[in-house]
């Protein structure tokens, strides 16, 4: 078994060009991509932990890699991968997720941007910190982290969620953003790669947000009145964590409503979109009600309202499953990996095994219980990473 260690995924890094130059190379970039990975599978947070996984597995690790010169030591890991081209190990990582959907399924691309807030050299001056626009896609109950890009600062997302795109196979896909990537070019290039788009429309689209909902609200109005109107209508009801939310969400694809003009603007545009969600905190003495309400666009064509509301509250998963996992099963809001490409290399590294460990299916347990018991047992890891 341990022979066929490093096939499986691990095969799709084997061309990552490295970045060291010299006649002599004692530790092997592969093998160091093997151990960093495996390591932050089983719970390693830093070079240090790496480090330290490797010397503690260095006579299983033997069985199926060629350490002559035994464990790198963690300045040797953070030089490496600081050094290592993120475009270039970003192909390898996109290349291996690709096995993983079946583009002849529907799926959905969830695109959002995370910080590394730990990422800046000094204290005093932040601006050096990494900051990752990542797409998640979902597929049935299966939700993997498809692909990611770096950008110096929050602003500079709408320059990099066209270079993801770019990336992603966007044929028969719903490409689901948050308001900043609500941009007619974004628009324009998801429907000629062959998507369909659903944005919020706010204010950094004044005109548009005013304009769908003066039409949507007329036409929520005649429904409420019992009046017949091109609109559909889905409420869920939802109630945990000591709250109780309703989401009511209007669909309609009566666009002629809005000026040809504004039509024109906005590539494959097809449907209008109002989302209202009322919470009540039942910890809240008060008894306060809160209601919220969003307008979005869509090229998707006679969508129900049923449908829409899905796709919408998809999109959080990102938030909720990928974000949240990072920050708190793998820690990353406290890394202070932060020379070169270091950081953004070993955000890499934690994706990699999110979706490793997120396709462990026969465990029942949280993310970082499945990162613990592949750390006890050798047997449990090389099935992770096997086929």
């Amino acid at each position: 078994m341990e022979a066929n260690a490093t096939g499986g995924f691990l095969r799709f890094f084997t061309d990552l060009p490295d970045p060291r130059t010299g006649n002599f190379v004692r530790y092997s970039l592969h093998s160091m991509i093997i151990i960093a990975i495996m390591a932050v599978i089983c719970g390693a947070d830093g070079w240090v932990q790496i480090e330290e996984w490797g010397n503690c597995k260095l006579e299983w690790l033997k069985t199926f890699l060629d350490l002559p010169y035994g464990i790198p030591s963690h300045d040797t890991f953070g030089r490496v991968f600081s050094l290592i081209d993120p475009d270039a190990f970003e192909r390898c990582f996109l290349s291996w997720v690709a096995t993983m959907v079946d583009p002849s399924v529907a799926r959905q691309l969830a695109i959002d941007g995370k910080a590394l807030r730990q990422s800046f050299l000094r204290g005093w001056d932040k601006s050096g910190m990494a900051h990752l626009v990542t797409a998640l896609v979902s597929q049935g109950d299966n939700r993997l982290v498809f692909s990611q890009v770096a950008v110096e600062k929050k602003e500079n997302e709408i320059v990099a969620i066209p270079a993801l795109l770019k990336l992603l196979d966007l044929h028969g896909a719903t490409v689901t953003i948050d308001a900043m990537g609500c941009q007619r070019a974004i628009a324009q290039q998801i429907v000629e790669g062959g998507g369909d788009y659903i944005l919020p429309t706010k204010d950094n689209q004044e005109v548009l947000a005013e304009k769908v909902d003066n039409v949507m609200q007329d036409l929520i109005l005649d429904h409420k009145k019992g009046q017949e109107a091109p609109i559909d209508y889905f409420e869920q009801i939802q109630e945990d964590h000591g709250r109780k939310e309703t989401r009511r969400v209007w669909v309609s694809n009566a666009v002629e409503h809005l000026s040809k003009d504004l039509r024109d603007k906005w590539a494959g545009l097809a449907t209008m979109v109002v989302v209202e969600r009322t919470r009540q905190n039942y910890g809240d003495f008060t008894g306060k009600v809160s209601v919220e309400q969003c307008c979005y666009i869509s090229s998707i064509k006679n969508a129900s309202a049923e449908t829409i509301a899905q796709l919408i509250r998809g999109h959080w998963s990102i938030e909720n499953q990928l974000h949240w996992q990072l920050d708190v099963s793998f820690r990353e809001d406290d890394c202070r990996i932060r020379k070169g490409h270091g950081a953004e290399n070993y955000s890499r590294l934690r994706r990699i095994a999110v979706n490793i460990l997120a396709r462990a299916k026969t465990l029942k347990v949280g993310m970082k219980t499945k990162r613990l018991i592949a750390g006890w047992s050798n047997d449990h890891l090389l099935r992770l990473i096997q086929p």
